[in-house]
């Protein structure tokens, strides 16, 4: 910022923020609000994002997030909000529960609770724990990061019958909380919801559909904010708006403020936080938390103030993503003590805004730096807005002990972006909550530690015995033993086009229902045997390379745990290489990993019951951006922390495109045929299933045994082909083997990179609907709705199948230059049935 806009830090307010892009686009805000409510240009700001749907950003003024704000004004906006509820619900606000959406709205929602009184708190997650069951899930259809958990401690939290208060910060569409409502409304139906927001913005079209949709719903849905209009948008704001964007990025805007080229170390504090006090509402937040968090703030506000010294100046607490409440409330205690000359409260977030350093723009600097809590959805920038320039002389960044990594103190880390802009920079760490799932055990929260209960504890419940073939997969007995339960007599699969709506609606997981399984044409079935004899030497090699590697490095007597079922193949390869070139006979099992929700914890118990944790070596087909491999790796470690065996989270492959491991056959992009089929090339087991009602806290995952569709299974002669291959591959294995154990095979994550890329070029926004490489392509195919296949140019023969399926389904192949991958499938962006052809399997781009 420029002297002549500031005094010290603050901006001269003769300019509304949102001047900029009303000007350039026409955005103008209406009010509607009631006599006396706040107007709307006190309370947004506007800015500018990529994003197919909404080019602008409305920037809260009240919400700290995006603008550095006083903890005192961000607090009483959403108590008083609170307050507005009690009065409306009466006597019901006693049976009350509140929840938040992530990450917005966390702290806003978690006020409003305050407000409330002695109403408990959950906020919805973008962070997967493993052995808590999600209550409940839902997607946020405007954002980029859209897949939201509710991760409640205490499962009937939301099995009640009281009203429910869904809290975010601005209330657009009303697509988000009619997700939420409809999810948990089928679990667990109640008569009365509200729905509070800082602003209200909805057109009168969306206000009509919330009415008809409380009268469907047989409810009452009341909303509450602190002020409303509409906002108006002119024909072709959005191409117009994405132009500006492009413009400005092009010409570096954004770049912060001048500063010096570096600035003092970071201290770091551990904070006294109180024990059993959740540090937000990821699993729960009840009344009694919230008592003793208040009888200990004021000596946490004495510790961070002893850490600060005698004159702190201007200090900035930064809080981190979803971790907004725990900062509030320690920079508002700051504020309160009269310790630091003024105190301002804001966070980081994942959402990219363009900055522009104009006194009539939102969003005037902006820091980036990677993410530092190793999240579930991947690697990725961060963002900090309106930090730089400010003039503030600390800032206190705040982060849970999940988030306080390696990454923080990174040349490009977070610590050292803010170091220039500020005398000194203290990283204060509060400890992660971690819930009790334990049976037997529960947390007193009088007391902070966890005690037995009167009645004896009951022993952890005995697992079964591997599943294995005949009776369940065609595989040999001794090739496989599947860590699942069988679900074959349960009737899970719907159709493709279904299971996609319902999934991107957020209604439904992947997870919890299976496609119909693919029957291949005579004329596919011959690709998948030219294409197996054409490449079964140099899938040969992979195996053998992937083999030697694990045996010299990893353990000389590995337990392979392939993942189930891409990489189950993979894994009786390797199992056959070791037993044909050493004489070695290694246990091979296969687990379920599911996206958003972890490795099965009751197979990581089997295992670590039968074989030392050290040896056990997780296996899969390939990497497309690598999603699985930091799911696998998020999940251990929380497994750990929570108490439990140390696994190796290093995960192994036989094709490594993205190049997302160190451990690999090949990182050639070339066609697997196991990635052609389904059942039919592994054991004839169905994806793996997660549902709350099949799978209980003692069971493992479930599966299908698709006994029916022997006459057509290969699976058996996929695995003889390739292993009748080894013996010429040998001696090519040990060469190549011999150089790579002296190679740097550190990953770069470049697949990650491409896939962010992609996925910002084609408007969809969304990682998760791009799927890399020849398998992940397949499988879009195969089993989801897709738009379009990239292929890079001139790629031949290893495509032959994506072409012909990609002919059957109507979906264009368009040929692109510098291509990481030898091809890419685009799962539709907003699917709906209506989005498909009339044969239901062409999908329009429209």
């Amino acid at each position: 910022m420029n002297p002549s806009d500031t005094e010290r830090g603050k901006t001269i307010d003769a300019v509304w923020s949102g001047t900029w892009v009303a000007d350039r686009l026409g955005v103008r805000l209406e009010e509607a609000g009631a006599p006396g409510s706040p107007r709307l240009d006190e309370l947004l700001g506007l800015a500018l994002r990529r994003n197919p749907k909404r080019a602008h950003l409305l920037v809260s003024q009240l919400l700290g997030k995006h603008v550095p704000q006083s903890p005192e004004a961000v607090y009483a906006a959403g108590h008083g909000l609170g307050e507005r509820v009690r009065a409306l619900l009466g006597d019901e606000a006693a049976s009350a529960v509140v929840l938040g959406y992530a990450e917005t709205a966390t702290g806003l929602g978690h006020c409003v609770a305050d407000g409330l009184g002695g109403a408990p708190y959950l906020h919805s997650t973008r962070r997967p724990v493993p052995g808590v069951e999600p209550a409940g899930g839902f997607e946020e259809a405007h954002s980029h990061a859209t897949s939201h958990l509710l991760l409640p401690e205490d499962p009937k939290l939301l099995a009640g019958t009281g009203p429910l208060v869904l809290v975010d910060d601005e209330f657009s569409t009303g697509n988000t909380v009619l997700n939420t409502i409809r999810d948990l409304h089928a679990r667990h139906p109640r008569a009365h919801y509200v729905v509070v927001a800082l602003v209200d913005m909805r057109s009168p079209a969306d206000r009509d559909r919330l009415t008809a949709f409380a009268a469907e719903l047989g409810a009452r849905v009341d909303l509450i904010a602190l002020a409303s209009g509409t906002v108006h948008l002119p024909e072709g704001v959005l191409a117009k708006g994405q132009a500006l964007v492009e413009e400005y990025e092009r010409q570096g805007a954004g770049a912060v403020a001048p500063a010096p080229a570096s600035g003092a170390p970071a201290g770091r504090l551990v904070l006294d936080w109180p024990a059993g006090v959740p540090d937000g509402g990821r699993h729960g937040f009840t009344p009694e938390h919230r008592a003793r968090l208040e009888a200990a703030l004021p000596a946490l506000a004495r510790q961070l103030a002893d850490a600060l010294g005698a004159e702190p100046g201007r200090v900035l607490v930064l809080g981190n993503e979803e971790l907004m409440y725990a900062p509030l409330r320690l920079a508002r205690a700051l504020e309160e003590s009269g310790a630091a000359a003024e105190v301002r409260f804001s966070t980081t977030t994942r959402s990219p805004v363009l900055a522009v350093d104009d006194p009539g723009y939102a969003i005037r600097t902006r820091l980036v730096f990677p993410a530092h809590d190793t999240p579930a959805d991947g690697p990725g920038d961060r963002y900090a807005y309106n930090v730089a320039g400010a003039g503030f002389d600390t800032v206190v960044a705040v982060v849970d002990s999940h988030g306080d990594t390696g990454a923080l103190d990174a040349p490009d880390g977070l610590l050292a972006c803010l170091a220039p802009h500020a005398g000194r920079v203290l990283l204060a760490v509060v400890p992660s909550y971690v819930p009790s799932v334990s049976p037997g055990v529960f947390s007193d929260v009088s007391s902070g530690v966890s005690s037995e209960r009167r009645e004896p504890i009951m022993p952890e419940p005995v697992l079964p015995e591997p599943l294995r073939g005949p009776a369940f997969s065609s595989y040999a007995p001794q090739d496989c033993g599947w860590l699942l339960q069988d679900l074959s007599d349960v009737a899970l699969e719907a159709p493709t086009e279904e299971r996609e709506e319902a999934i991107q609606a957020g209604g439904a997981h992947y997870a919890e229902s299976l496609p119909v399984e693919y029957q291949p044409s005579p004329q596919y079935q011959e690709l998948y045997r030219s294409a197996l004899a054409a490449s079964a030497a140099r899938i040969a090699r992979a195996v053998g390379t992937v083999t030697e590697t694990v045996l010299a490095e990893r353990s000389p007597s590995p337990v392979l745990v392939s993942l189930a079922r891409a990489g189950t193949p993979v894994g009786v390869l390797m199992r056959r290489w070791a037993q044909a070139r050493h004489g070695l006979d290694l246990p091979h099992y296969a687990v379920s990993i599911v996206r958003g929700r972890g490795i099965d914890p009751n197979a990581l118990r089997w295992l670590a019951t039968h074989h030392d944790p050290a040896d056990v070596v997780f296996v899969d087909g390939w990497t497309g951006k690598g999603a699985i491999t930091r799911e696998l790796a998020a999940a251990l470690r929380a497994s750990q922390e929570a108490g439990g065996p140390g696994f190796d989270p290093e995960i192994v492959v036989l094709a490594d495109p993205g190049s997302c491991v160190r451990t690999y056959g090949t990182r050639e992009d070339f066609l697997i045929p196991s990635a052609c089929l389904n059942s039919t090339v592994s054991g004839l087991i169905s994806r793996t299933v997660l549902r709350s009602d099949l799978v209980g806290p003692a069971d493992f995952h479930g599966a299908k045994f698709y006994r029916e569709l022997a006459g057509a299974d290969v699976s058996t002669g996929f695995i003889d082909t390739v292993a009748a291959r080894f013996d010429e591959v040998a001696e090519a294995v040990d060469a190549e083997v011999k150089e790579l154990l002296a190679t740097d095979r550190t990953p770069t994550w470049e697949g990650w990179a491409a896939v962010e890329r992609i996925s910002e070029e084609y408007g969809i926004h969304d990682v998760n609907l791009v799927k890399p490489g020849v398998g992940e392509t397949t499988r879009v195919l195969l089993r989801r709705v897709p738009w379009k296949i990239l292929a890079q140019r001139g790629a031949g023969a290893d495509l032959d199948h994506v072409r012909l399926l990609a002919e059957q389904r109507g979906v264009p192949v368009e040929e692109v230059d510098g291509l990481p991958y030898t091809c890419v499938g685009l799962i539709h962006p907003r699917f709906t049935r209506g989005a498909t052809g009339a044969d239901g399997k062409a999908v329009t781009s429209k």
